[in-house]
């Protein structure tokens, strides 16, 4: 896998929509560290203003490494080694396994269970069918599964990946 590059419409489109994001985390850091309601955010100190959304961007980058790490974890339960981890994050394969220790030599889901944020999910073959099912159970609790067999077990685990995410 080569590094990914992106076009400068790409970017722009990416920037927008994470200041998007950011907006709502930012009113809400500074409500909390000043007493202020959201809707007074801007009406403070420029620097002021300025190092609460600071302090949000730290936020997000958390929760960007933490996305990173279950990627990189879900990438490596499939098999991938930590020479193709490296590549896709751009990084050496002795960087990728001080980044994300845990991600290679876990045991494939072929079939069995996953843990993907925070929920859990089973793969099963459908022997009359000859597809595969899945079950979860999300972080918030909700169960979930398969309404029909799928034809591929990566088929499967994708959709009950999504179902994971949407009840992260």
């Amino acid at each position: 896998m080569t590094a990914v590059e992106i076009t400068t419409e790409e970017q722009a489109e990416l920037a927008k929509a994470l200041l998007d994001a950011l907006n709502p985390v930012a009113a809400a850091v500074r409500a909390r560290a000043t007493g202020l309601p959201e809707e007074r955010m801007w009406h403070a100190d420029p620097a002021e203003i300025a190092l609460s959304v600071l302090s949000a961007w730290k936020v997000v980058d958390g929760e960007v490494k933490r996305l990173a790490a279950t990627a990189a974890a879900t990438a490596g339960s499939y098999g991938a080694s930590y020479e193709q981890l490296g590549a896709a994050w751009g990084i050496t394969r002795q960087g990728a396994r001080k980044k994300w220790p845990e991600a290679v030599g876990r045991p494939a889901a072929r079939p069995g269970s996953l843990e993907l944020f925070g929920g859990t999910f089973d793969l099963a073959a459908d022997r009359a069918s000859g597809g595969w099912h899945w079950t979860a159970v999300g972080a918030d609790g909700v169960s979930g599964e398969a309404a029909a067999g799928h034809p591929t077990r990566e088929e499967a685990a994708a959709h009950a990946g999504a179902f994971l995410a949407e009840h992260a």
